[in-house]
């Protein structure tokens, strides 16, 4: 079975393709309302006394919703970032030939949600050792990510994946694969992928976690800056 899903087209797009391969994109950033159709926020902008994140769990349609419904998260937004087209449109990625990943940006005030909280949400409510997937969903834009803003936040999710894998080793799974590093460009994704299971409640949603929890305060990590 894995060997027919890694044949043919299936294994072209799950490999991470070179830089002189990916498309062009476009220098003109893809235009999108600016306000989130759930709590009325915007969804781009400086935001003053919040931090923000990046996170890719596989489709990020069910990922936005999950942390737009997070207490402590002020706005979230569907988008692209990890590959090296700019400005690239939905059809692109999933052309495997943009090296981006699905990600949601997560705009929260420390204050009132912690960044250990919103890394244990990550961590439980998907599978991080699929590699260039997430259950049925094939493809490098499908692949585990974290984003970090600064450097604290960085090393905050290099202890919390140091733990998870301890825990998720004991119940028999494999590597985390998640890709873990500093932030890269996000590019906001099209208004009509922008809070999608807001618009179709009965939407596809493909978060499937591992049944595992993930330690959190067992090993002190750095707060949220």
């Amino acid at each position: 079975m894995l060997g027919k899903m890694l044949s043919g087209i299936g294994a072209f797009k799950q490999r991470m393709p070179q830089a002189k391969d990916t498309l062009p994109g476009r220098d003109t950033p893809l235009v999108i309302r600016n306000r989130h159709s759930v709590h009325g926020r915007p969804l781009q902008g400086n935001f003053p006394g919040l931090s923000h994140i990046q996170f890719g769990m596989g489709c990020f349609w069910g990922v936005e919703k999950l942390f737009w419904n997070t207490p402590g998260v002020m706005t979230t937004a569907a988008g692209y970032s990890g590959g090296v087209t700019p400005n690239p449109t939905y059809r692109e990625v999933c052309s495997g030939q943009t090296g981006h990943a699905e990600t949601v940006l997560v705009v929260f005030d420390p204050a009132v949600c912690s960044l250990e909280s919103l890394l244990q949400t990550f961590w439980e409510n998907h599978d991080p050792t699929q590699g260039m997937r997430q259950g049925n969903d094939m493809g490098t834009q499908y692949r585990s990510a974290i984003y970090a803003a600064d450097a604290q936040q960085l090393t905050a999710a290099e202890a919390s994946r140091t733990l998870f894998q301890k825990q998720l080793s004991q119940q028999g799974f494999g590597r985390i694969t998640t890709e873990i590093r500093p932030e890269p460009n996000f590019y906001y994704a099209e208004d009509e992928h922008q809070q999608y299971l807001a618009k179709h409640p009965n939407g596809y949603c493909g978060l499937a976690g591992t049944g595992v929890s993930c330690p959190i305060g067992v090993v002190g990590m750095p707060a949220a800056s």
